[in-house]
């Protein structure tokens, strides 16, 4: 499953890792380079519906580990993803309704990790990311998931809100973590559902909102105003699993 490299610099090496077959994040690529082999690369990373970020070359010169980029550096998936339907048929694997994780805006790779990690010790069947403004799996998730990402399947897709009107249509219903929703103890939470998280700063995106058939708050007593993204995730899972093995 694991991918040996993280981070691949230079023309030729980029290129063999898009023809090969490897997941590749992000590529960047400097701004206003027009020959052939970058024509080739930034091609490949269309057809792979790669973000392609076109920067300085100062920037490339921050981000090069070997110092030889000719300007282009692609970060790789530390590890592969899984598709929609490969956490679908986990569930109906275990003869359980689906349990997923859906989240929104999360761009910090340790709250990812650590949400890895509560979705495989509280039973969902997988995680589902944005391909954009969010963290992929990179190695510090990895580190961070305690070896849950070898066991739980994290799904990328390129537009959430779609993701989730298809899910709806295969019989799952939506709830979001957010301030000012209704109580999350007096929801029932039973059944095939999606779990939908947002970043501590930003929460979940209006249109993800808009979309999601419920709104969970978590009572909080205290002085300040919210908990980190992987805290909520955690305290909601396991309300859920509550519920469910009641």
């Amino acid at each position: 499953m694991r991918y040996e490299e993280l981070t691949i610099e230079g023309r030729n090496a980029v290129l063999e890792a898009f023809r090969s077959g490897k997941t590749i994040d992000k590529l960047f690529v400097l701004d206003g380079c027009q020959d052939g082999p970058i024509k080739s690369i930034t091609r490949e990373a269309k057809k792979h519906d790669t973000i392609i970020n076109y920067v300085t070359k100062e920037r490339l010169d921050q981000l090069s580990e070997t110092k030889k980029h000719q300007g282009v550096i692609a970060f790789a998936a530390a590890y592969e993803y899984a598709e929609v339907d490969d956490i679908l048929k986990l569930a109906e694997e275990k003869g359980e309704p689906p349990f997923i994780i859906l989240l929104d805006n999360i761009e910090d790779p340790h709250n990812l990790g650590a949400i890895i990690r509560t979705a495989n010790l509280a039973g969902a069947h997988g995680v589902i990311i944005p391909k954009r403004r969010a963290v992929g799996l990179t190695a510090t998730v990895a580190k961070t998931s305690a070896g849950a990402i070898n066991y739980t399947p994290v799904a990328k897709v390129t537009n959430l809100s779609n993701t989730i009107k298809e899910l709806k249509d295969k019989g799952l219903w939506f709830v979001c973590a957010d301030m000012g929703g209704t109580s999350m103890y007096q929801l029932d939470l039973k059944g095939p559902i999606g779990l939908v998280i947002g970043s501590e700063g930003e929460g979940v995106s209006k249109l993800v909102k808009e979309n999601c058939d419920f709104i969970a708050s978590i009572p909080m007593k205290g002085d300040i105003d919210s908990l980190n993204a992987s805290v909520a995730a955690g305290v909601l899972a396991y309300e859920i699993v509550r519920q469910r093995i009641q």
